[in-house]
């Protein structure tokens, strides 16, 4: 409570100093919150943010010794609750974030320090959103296409794409453009070092790059998501490439740490790296979208490693304690002129081992499975004001079945 006061003080003193000067300007702009301006723009402060109360009805239909149980479970709660605070000073060619989700147990998403030599090159360090996920990981939760992430997303990232360290971006040309971006992180993901200094990082570092190309020059100002919110006049598209590879994981995806642990012979921590590779498709036009992805990830560094000090890992058993395989995902969406959307996902699995009939090794984390979503959505003022509706179907080849339902309104401040 102390914290949020002091912040107040803060805002508020900062505003009427802001109104003494005509260099100085405030305003206030739905969906882009309060913004503060000094010296004629030289710099700038802003804080926004938004909520998204949702219900949700779940139905799991499971294979119990030949019989079948059915589980129904009812949610209404904020799925996101984020204030951000943002600003940039233009001469110093400096510019800071700190995005807090309050829904969360651990609220802290993103909390940087930016460098911009150049318009075309950008230096980032600290906890920040990461690039060397899969498309839709980079997008932020006020943009998605459907009510929730992919299942690829869940499954390959943890739901979090934020990690800790020094991010590298570039871009290049301007009718067909290159964007390199290079990154260097803690690998143990987000809220890596834990709370204090028994919840240490483990492991070595995690690097990776990715390389997206535009061959017929970038989306519009505001249609950064995976729907075609603005209309592209013209074709545009995106092809995107990421690789990543995480030294020493004790994590199921590599975006945490403590979760597992291995050991060598003499009875010392001996964690397998975990490599990744996204491939990513987006193309925009008049409306219509279509969003394709493709997720790889595998693990190496397993010779004589023990689960505890008698017992050696055998080989398809790491995929009890790592996501290993591949997933799929595919999105079609359109935006009629009245700015309702309709929206279709498909996306499927194959994991890593599978058993003798060519099905998922049944104590694998990554299922064999397909999964089917409809969603409508109703934007009155772009993304910051929206309803939308989802259904999805989830079937494993093990026989258990979900059905998932959501409704969820937002409101960007």
């Amino acid at each position: 409570m102390k914290k949020i006061s002091f912040l107040i003080t803060i805002f508020i003193t900062t505003f009427i100093t802001a109104q003494e000067s005509s260099q100085n300007k405030s305003d206030f702009d739905f969906g882009n919150g309060v913004s503060l301006s000094f010296e004629d723009g030289d710099y700038n402060f802003s804080i926004n943010g938004y909520i998204k109360p949702t219900y949700v009805y779940n139905e799991m239909t499971s294979i119990v010794d030949g019989g079948t149980i059915n589980e129904f479970n009812r949610q209404f709660k904020s799925k996101n609750s984020v204030l951000e605070i943002s600003g940039n000073a233009k001469k110093e060619k400096v510019s800071f974030s700190i995005r807090m989700d309050y829904s969360l147990s651990n609220p802290l998403l993103e909390a940087w320090v930016g460098y911009h030599p150049s318009k075309s090159v950008n230096v980032y360090f600290g906890q920040k959103n990461s690039f060397l996920n899969n498309r839709e990981m980079i997008f932020n939760e006020d943009i998605l296409q459907f009510t929730d992430r992919s299942l690829l997303s869940q499954n390959h990232t943890n739901s979090y794409g934020q990690e800790f360290g020094l991010f590298i971006e570039t871009t290049f040309g301007e009718e067909f453009i290159l964007s390199p971006k290079f990154a260097v992180t803690s690998g143990d993901g987000r809220n890596s070092f834990g709370e204090d200094s028994r919840d240490s990082d483990l492991g070595g570092v995690k690097f990776g790059a990715r390389l997206d190309l535009y061959p017929f020059g970038n989306f519009s100002e505001g249609n950064e998501g995976s729907v075609d919110l603005v209309g592209e006049q013209k074709l545009i598209m995106e092809l995107g490439f990421a690789y990543s590879k995480n030294i020493g994981t004790s994590h199921r995806t590599g975006n945490g740490h403590g979760d597992i642990m291995f050991y060598d012979a003499d009875g010392n921590n001996n964690l397998p790296d975990y490599e990744k590779i996204f491939v990513d498709l987006l193309l925009k036009y008049k409306g219509f979208s279509f969003l394709a992805e493709y997720a790889d990830a595998a693990a190496s560094g397993l010779n004589q490693t023990y689960t505890d000090t008698f017992n050696l890992l055998i080989p398809q058993q790491i995929s009890e304690y790592l996501v290993l395989g591949s997933s799929y995902n595919f999105q079609l969406g359109y935006i009629f002129q009245n700015d309702i959307g309709f929206d279709f996902r498909y996306e499927f699995s194959k994991p890593e081992f599978t058993n003798e009939i060519n099905n998922s090794y049944e104590n694998s984390i990554l299922q064999d499975f397909e999964n089917m979503s409809f969603g409508i959505s109703k934007y009155f003022d772009n993304n910051n004001l929206k309803i939308q509706v989802g259904v999805s179907s989830i079937k494993y080849f093990y026989g258990d079945e979900t059905t998932i339902a959501e409704l969820v309104c937002q409101i960007r401040l």
